[in-house]
């Protein structure tokens, strides 16, 4: 690939270029991620056709960083969804009540609330450091790579992350 730093990614040309290079890379990233083919294919094409709409904005040295950022957003936002629908699933089977008492599944239930609503709190590039790394189980030198940023960036932002959760919940 070219690496002038003057190409248009409007050019149609250019444009599946990129896709022909990142796209399995993405794919193959994301499914990782899900588990889920169908769902990886959905956020690769999202991811392009941001890269499409942006394409005057994003110059052609960053195509890769941006396009693994719209990726990883996408699927925070997927993960933080599907957070929400378990929450709520679980808060509504009656099967759980007959092995947990009342009492310990409405502390439970507390908790849960808590925890989202700390984590919800956090400024995006903590909650992204957080979720990657205790939700996905990446290494600090992986979410660094996705995120961009050093080493030392993503410890700092995850220091800050528990700090602010440990304040939001006590005892923790």
């Amino acid at each position: 690939m070219m690496t002038e730093p003057n190409i248009s990614i409007c050019e149609e040309k250019i444009y599946e270029q990129l896709y022909k290079t990142y796209a399995d890379k993405i794919f193959n990233h994301l499914f990782y991620k899900y588990g889920d083919s169908e769902k990886a294919k959905d956020v690769v094409q999202d991811s392009f056709a941001q890269l499409w709409v942006n394409c005057k904005k994003v110059s052609y040295n960053s195509v890769k960083s941006f396009l693994y950022k719209v990726a990883n957003n996408n699927s925070i936002n997927d993960l933080r969804h599907q957070k929400v629908v378990l929450t709520y699933q679980k808060t509504n089977t009656e099967s759980n009540l007959d092995y947990e008492s009342p009492h310990f599944q409405m502390e439970e239930d507390e908790f849960m609330n808590r925890l989202t609503l700390a984590i919800n709190s956090l400024k995006e590039g903590q909650r992204e450091v957080f979720l990657l790394s205790r939700i996905e189980k990446k290494k600090y030198k992986e979410i660094a790579e996705i995120q961009n940023i050093t080493v030392k960036a993503v410890e700092k932002r995850m220091q800050q992350a528990l700090i602010n959760i440990r304040k939001k919940i006590p005892n923790i």
